[in-house]
């Protein structure tokens, strides 16, 4: 089962995601767009909707913006159209990137993401040129009130998922994509209260770096990814270390 590292991991950059509120708020209402554009309005028939439906509510989003947002990616009201392109790279130090973006303008977006490798001795890659090293798979989150990280693991296996990452007051259960509906109907149907559900890379092996001077550069790109306007998410190998 999954160790303090990959926690650590999640924890940091769900920090340093939560200071961007409003990027925050910009990401999901894109992606409702683009899930209403690519399999319909109908969130009971578009799990991808579904899950962009609930990240919203999540955050507040009001019921008429998210309507909205539907209606746009559906075609019933005019708005931008965005296209989806992710891209995978390394950083200085060997540190991998997986960057998923949703742009309005390729072009733009291509020459931003090179650039900003280019700036901080790293380079863009091919398409799988990173993502061996990674895992695809169905994220759910659920209050913890005090369930044991025991009876997590027994709940784990008797829903079918792959793995848990047990915190006092949210845990992670894992399973693979195809599975996600079902683990949260499942964990739904055993009391448990789900607060979100998505899909994430997580890497198999990560970079530790300890020196401040190897440090900078990739923090300093990771902060330029995360205000980038075009990012949805970014994933990477680095450890991060307090």
């Amino acid at each position: 089962m999954a160790g303090h590292s990959k926690w650590a991991n999640i924890k940091h950059r769900k920090a340093a995601t939560d200071k961007k509120r409003g990027k925050v708020f910009t990401r999901i209402a894109k992606e409702i767009i683009i899930a209403a554009k690519i399999g319909g309005g109908d969130p009971n028939a578009n799990p991808r909707l579904r899950m962009a439906i609930q990240a919203g509510r999540s955050v507040n989003m009001s019921s008429d913006t998210i309507k909205k947002g539907i209606q746009r990616g559906t075609g019933e009201i005019e708005g931008s159209s965005y296209e989806e392109i992710t891209f995978e790279g390394y950083g200085s130090s060997g540190v991998m990137f997986i960057i998923e973006t949703a742009t309005d303008n390729r072009k733009r977006t291509i020459a931003e993401i090179r650039a900003a490798f280019a700036k901080y001795g790293g380079n863009l890659g091919e398409t799988n040129a990173v993502s061996w090293n990674f895992d695809y798979l169905g994220v759910i989150t659920i209050q913890t009130n005090g369930v044991s990280e025991e009876q997590l693991l027994e709940t784990t296996i008797e829903i079918g998922a792959d793995d848990c990452l047990v915190d006092d007051d949210v845990s992670l259960i894992l399973c693979s994509p195809d599975q996600l509906a079902q683990c949260e109907q499942a964990l739904i149907s055993l009391g448990y209260v789900v607060d979100s559900t998505k899909f994430q890379y997580f890497p198999k092996n990560t970079v530790k770096i300890i020196s401040e001077e190897d440090r900078k550069p990739i923090e300093k790109l990771i902060d330029v990814f995360e205000e980038h306007d075009d990012v949805q998410e970014l994933y990477t190998n680095y450890e991060f270390t307090d």
